[in-house]
């Protein structure tokens, strides 16, 4: 089923064109470490079972680790509320609603399809923003459910992960293994040196995405709920409650950056943005801009 969110192809190329590069270097990554382990059995099942346990449990493991658990109406009927609102007005399935008891502001959104969909918000998050506001941050939200750009990152996601454990498994069979013959530290390097070039270039294509994935959704969001500026003052706003969050706060956060709706970074990025999951904040604020002149909205952000 289509929702109402505008669909965006370029969006859909660039899934496309990531998936297809990143499943020539998944074919790749197993066909060396067949050659170099000598057993192919091993290697693709370990590889295709761990690929499907990511992708059917995500979204559990996702809200085990953001400390998030799945709210009723009775609990949370504002949240609820603005939810069914959205799901009516986008013509979608309604996700399942969460709450992670946390002082960061932050949403997210998981699942493998618009039926097993999770949209996570935190407490910090309801505590700072008007009701206009986050009704901007949940359809964004929403926007990643109903493109399935969060089934897409989690599977693209899957290969860095991999390639991850298999670096720190070398180095700590580097490290506690004990002594070795020559060619056992030779196959050790060489498994480690492709895992690492595999780790890197997923890396790179998969931040890549992730960026312009969110500025779909900052467009999908806007364009949904006719109200751009709501969702820019909900950006500024959390961008700079994060920035005063003390680092080590933020440290378990930032492995789930590609799924949130900010990063959770103390600063914007500078040289190193091309390793960021998401846009810069002006570069995001600069289109909600254009989008509220297209739409001639009045320049108040949470106006009803």
């Amino acid at each position: 089923m289509r929702s109402r969110f505008r669909s965006d192809p370029r969006l859909t190329v660039r899934m496309t064109v990531t998936l297809f590069l990143l499943g020539l270097l998944y074919v790749a990554f197993v066909v060396a470490l067949v050659l170099l382990l000598k057993s192919w059995v091993l290697v693709v099942v370990v590889a295709a079972g761990l690929l499907g346990a990511q992708y059917w449990f995500s979204d559990r493991i996702a809200l085990f680790a953001m400390r998030g658990r799945v709210v009723e109406r009775e609990e949370y009927p504002e949240l609820h509320a603005v939810v069914d609102r959205l799901c009516a007005l986008a013509d979608m399935p309604k996700p399942v609603v969460a709450v992670s008891v946390m002082e960061m502001p932050n949403a997210f959104a998981t699942g493998r399809n618009p039926d097993n969909a999770v949209v996570c918000v935190t407490t910090g998050l309801l505590r700072r923003l008007e009701p206009a506001e986050l009704e901007g941050v949940l359809a964004h939200e929403l926007s990643h459910v109903a493109h399935k750009d969060v089934a897409v990152i989690t599977v693209a996601s899957f290969l860095g992960v991999i390639a991850g454990l298999i670096v720190r498994f070398a180095l700590y069979s580097g490290l506690f293994g004990g002594r070795r013959d020559q060619n056992t530290a030779a196959v050790l390097a060489a498994i480690m040196g492709v895992s690492i070039t595999v780790y890197a270039l997923s890396f790179l294509l998969i931040r890549a995405l992730s960026r312009y994935r969110e500025l779909a959704a900052d467009r999908a969001a806007a364009l949904l709920t006719g109200r751009p500026s709501a969702l820019a003052s909900a950006l500024t706003k959390v961008s700079g409650d994060i920035a005063r969050i003390p680092t080590r706060d933020l440290r378990t956060a930032q492995a789930f950056n590609a799924f949130y709706f900010t990063p959770a970074a103390g600063r914007e990025p500078g040289i190193e943005r091309i390793f960021s999951t998401h846009p810069p904040l002006r570069q995001r604020v600069e289109q909600l801009a254009r989008i509220s002149a297209e739409l001639g909205e009045a320049a108040t952000p949470g106006r009803d």
